[in-house]
């Protein structure tokens, strides 16, 4: 197994609170990692960590067995999905037209009509993105991230106010890619049971790292989930 991610002693200080504390964590090529911590557990921060927009952080990441401080070249293997993207609704932009931002320069047009296809929105393609339902502009923001052929997808929490229809469209969508096109994806998610569904590994966040391995092993100890679901539990209390 090649390792395309591995990350050690991942430590986040902010002034008034640690955002990580001490992560180590590898993803192998063709895993599916779930991800799953409380709200302000720093899923965000490590994913802003690991796509080099937090710069400000002590340890050490690594993509494809390069410290990413070193060089910028792993971004164009990785497809990456926000939580919410932010956009103008009423900007005039198509889907083919945010789909053909994530081309690279030496990608193929032609590759947007197929990514398109695939995602079950090539009917979509010449409306603007501002006239779609959510779980249709989050269908585009994958085409987007796929379009280049990226090996690693990394998605933050996508499916956050979207309908139920859409978010199983959505995984079984997921599910493919992983399986037929072996994309290495790293996800970040409330739902434990789309987790255990979907996923071969697990890594539960809260600041530090609460376990990391794989997902059988966790959603078949009931201690565990058990002791995870009261953390998230008391830091939403905290929060509240």
């Amino acid at each position: 197994m090649s390792k395309v991610v591995e990350i050690n002693n991942l430590t986040v200080q902010y002034p008034d609170v640690k955002a990580l504390d001490d992560v180590s964590l590898v993803v192998n090529q063709g895993d599916f990692l779930g991800i799953i911590g409380p709200n302000g557990a720093g899923k965000s921060t490590l994913f802003a960590s690991m796509l080099g927009i937090n710069t400000k952080y002590h340890g050490t990441i690594k993509f494809f067995d390069e410290d990413i401080r070193k060089s910028k070249s792993y971004l164009k293997e990785i497809g990456y999905v926000p939580q919410k993207p932010i956009f103008e609704k009423n900007f005039p932009v198509t889907v083919t037209d945010v789909v053909r931002m994530g081309l690279r320069k030496e990608s193929d047009e032609n590759k947007i009509d197929e990514i398109l296809q695939q995602l079950w929105i090539h009917e979509l393609r010449e409306r603007r993105i501002g006239e779609l339902s959510g779980g249709q502009q989050q269908r585009v923001f994958i085409a987007k991230a796929l379009v280049h052929n990226p090996k690693i997808l990394i998605l933050d929490e996508p499916v956050t106010g979207i309908d139920q229809q859409s978010i199983d469209l959505f995984y079984s969508i997921l599910r493919e890619l992983n399986s037929k096109q072996k994309i290495t994806i790293i996800w970040s998610s409330h739902d434990l049971d789309a987790v255990n569904k979907l996923a071969n590994h697990v890594a539960c966040l809260n600041r530090t790292l609460f376990f990391h391995g794989e997902s059988e092993e966790f959603f078949s100890n009931d201690e565990l989930v058990k002791q995870y679901s009261e953390a998230s539990m008391q830091e939403h209390m905290h929060h509240h």
